[in-house]
């Protein structure tokens, strides 16, 4: 063996660090391990009797490796997984050393009143093991070895991993088949059991695989994660030994080991769960509900209780079936990543077990909720964010748009610094809405509005925009988009928030504010912002109801108050999508470029406080894009542009005095705060 020298130094049997291997009077067997399958051995505590005067065999065990040991070890097919398998491939049943309370059995009279298995301390050097093996004079050498133990995560109390007899729905055995018992299925609505499924036919397992392969996943890479825990997975134990819960009804009859399916039996266990609920089964008077036909001494009460998950992966049964019909499925199932072990895994089993299909027609995955330090919410560490708060604090539509601006596909972060920005995104929007309330407080669409065709280019590239930002929204929302993009609320939230402050607030308002304030009330311009104003008030409140319904109502209410008529009643707006314009796209996004350029070059002398604004500065450029009849220097919001040498941008402050009502440094005023010909035109009587 390749453990041979190692054995004895670890022994004392040899020099250490010596090649000569003197064993004395010791025989020592070599060879390999397979050439002991078969072979018996008596048990070092054969003079206990009982259980240990049984002979034993050496078992060949897959796990054992020539990495450590001496190849033979002992086995604890009751504690192990692995010493349980390997007994299971040989036929050996198990012997269950401890019950139910934890503690071994009474006729191991080698540890008398050691108590519980827990906080039992048998292996040590002068434990009772080692002490027995050395009067047996099996015990060549023992040595401490410090070992993680399993504990629980919560209590961090010690716990020990113990085989018991459970209930199985095996997934790789034709169909009704649970161990060597078939299994009934529940009937939709009622949840009688009724006659058992045939026992051939399709897995449940490639059963499954196949209902995955015909849902809808969202995102699409959760296909794979689901699709991998039910190929790998063993047979779904569905019994727990728990003194709470949904017990399994059932009867076993003692002799055959065939649970009872019988209709009748099966329509009296209902009614008393239905008069009493589900402890109804421990007080029951059995033979009463096994009724003449059967006798309770042939039968085993079962007292196991079913695992949770499968009482909620029946949910489709009694929620959707119980209302919309037996085979009526979910249109989705929302969740959150964790359920792909879960909650998704166990309704597609037994749906897929009873009815052959999954109960969904598609399923969508979210991430989970951190603090503000990406740490995941926990009492005892006093980081959990409760939404109460928030909504008492700043109102239920600012978590609407921290949850609407999220990727929920992935884990997501909420504290004071991420909603102080959703809280920042919300005030910019809200600030929209104010602004178009004042500028359409007296609109009249009859006597004021313009077609599109008499609006300046400026409208028509806005509209343009707006019917940009409608196709965006409808891609999101529309159900034929691809999974990916589905009920992606992030980039539906993000396009509107980017429309309101960038293309609004920062641009298009920015510009018009001078024609809103100073402009005749008859002015063609005039009257064509105020239309394209109303037909983006119409869109916008719409758009961001399904994200802030109460300041969407609220300002729907101000401008159109009424108490039957809602925003919620509003469908989707009517867009004309021949407003889409490329020529005017490519012309104004180079125009709104130059507008930059222009503002980066004036910041310096607003610093300096040169100019105090871009109205008092004049701009020299040495290129600018042939605009038309487009006012560069009305989108740049100066006093004029002129023409220069070269590619750069040179400022200076105008030499034009200020009309006193709209602050434009024009040519025409003669002193600072006289009126321009506009204002003078506007106001005069």
């Amino acid at each position: 063996s390749d453990l041979v020298h190692a054995f004895g130094e670890r022994n004392g049997w040899f020099a250490r660090n010596t090649d000569e291997e003197d064993f004395g009077d010791m025989s020592i067997w070599t060879g390999k391990g397979i050439d002991l399958a078969g072979a018996i051995a008596r048990h070092p505590m054969h003079a206990l009797g009982g259980f240990f005067a049984r002979p034993r065999p050496f078992l060949p065990a897959d796990h054992v490796t020539t990495d450590a040991g001496t190849g033979l070890v002992h086995m604890s097919p009751d504690h192990g997984e692995e010493d349980f398998i390997a007994c299971k491939k040989l036929g050996i049943d198990p012997v269950f050393a401890v019950n139910d309370a934890g503690f071994y059995r009474d006729d191991w009279e080698w540890l008398p009143g050691q108590g519980s298995v827990i906080n039992t301390k048998f292996n040590g050097a002068d434990g009772p093991i080692c002490t027995d093996l050395r009067a047996a004079g099996a015990l060549l050498s023992a040595s401490e070895f410090r070992h993680s133990y399993p504990h629980s995560w919560r209590s961090k109390a010690r716990i020990i991993y113990r085989c018991t007899p459970q209930w199985f729905i095996p997934m790789d055995k034709p169909s009704g088949q649970v161990m060597d018992y078939p299994l009934p299925p529940l009937e939709p609505v009622t949840g009688a059991l009724a006659t058992a499924l045939p026992t051939n036919g399709p897995t449940l397992r490639g059963v499954a695989l196949d209902a995955i392969q015909n849902t809808r996943w969202v995102p699409e890479r959760s296909t794979n994660r689901i699709r991998s825990m039910v190929e790998g997975r063993p047979d779904w134990v569905i019994s727990r030994q728990r003194a709470w819960g949904v017990p399994i009804a059932l009867y076993v009859h003692r002799k055959s080991g065939q649970y009872l399916v019988d209709p009748a039996v099966n329509t009296r266990i209902v009614e008393a769960f239905k008069a009493g609920g589900a402890d109804a089964w421990f007080g029951a008077d059995h033979q009463a509900l096994l009724g003449p036909e059967h006798d309770l001494a042939d039968y085993e009460v079962i007292t196991d209780i079913l695992d949770v998950w499968f009482d909620s992966g029946s949910t489709h049964s009694f929620v959707v079936e119980a209302r919309y019909g037996e085979g009526a499925r979910a249109d989705l199932y929302i969740e959150g990543s964790d359920q792909h072990r879960g909650w998704f895994q166990s309704s597609l089993l037994e749906s897929c077990g009873t009815r052959g299909q999954a109960p969904y027609k598609a399923v969508l995955t979210h991430g989970f909720a951190l603090d503000g330090t990406g740490r995941k919410m926990s009492k005892s560490l006093g980081n959990v964010v409760d939404p109460l708060k928030i909504m008492g604090e700043s109102g239920a539509d600012i978590l609407r748009v921290w949850v609407a601006s999220t990727d929920y596909f992935d884990d997501v972060r909420i504290g004071k610094e991420v909603l102080a920005g959703s809280s920042d995104a919300y005030r910019k929007l809200r600030n929209t809405f104010r602004y178009m309330l004042g500028a359409l407080s007296d609109y009249d669409e009859e006597t004021e509005a313009v077609s599109y065709a008499e609006m300046p280019e400026l409208e028509r590239y806005m509209l343009h925009r707006l019917a940009t930002l409608d196709a965006e929204l409808r891609s999101v929302v529309d159900k034929a988009a691809d999974s990916e993009n589905w009920l992606e609320f992030s980039r539906y939230t993000r396009a509107l928030f980017d429309f309101a402050n960038s293309d609004l607030s920062a641009f298009f308002f920015d510009i018009r504010k001078d024609c809103l304030y100073c402009d005749a009330p008859s002015d063609p311009k005039r009257r064509a912002y105020r239309t394209l104003l109303d037909t983006l008030f119409h869109a916008l409140v719409r758009y961001a109801a399904p994200i802030i319904p109460f300041t969407a109502e609220e300002v729907w209410q101000s401008r159109f108050p009424s108490d039957e008529e809602s925003v919620h009643f509003l469908e989707w707006p009517e867009i004309d999508h021949h407003w889409i314009n490329a020529h005017l796209d490519e012309k104004w996004t180079e125009l709104r470029s130059q507008r930059e350029q222009v503002n980066e070059a004036i910041e310096p002398l607003r610093r300096e406080k040169i100019v105090r604004s871009s109205l008092e500065a004049d701009v020299t450029m040495g290129q600018v894009l042939a605009v038309g009849d487009v006012d560069f220097a009305e989108v740049a919001i100066v006093a004029r542009v002129t023409m220069g040498e070269g590619d750069g941008i040179s400022v200076r402050p105008s030499e034009w005095h200020k009309c006193g009502r709209c602050w434009r440094l024009l040519p025409e005023v003669t002193e600072d705060g006289a009126l321009c010909g506009r204002c003078d035109a506007v106001v005069a009587p």
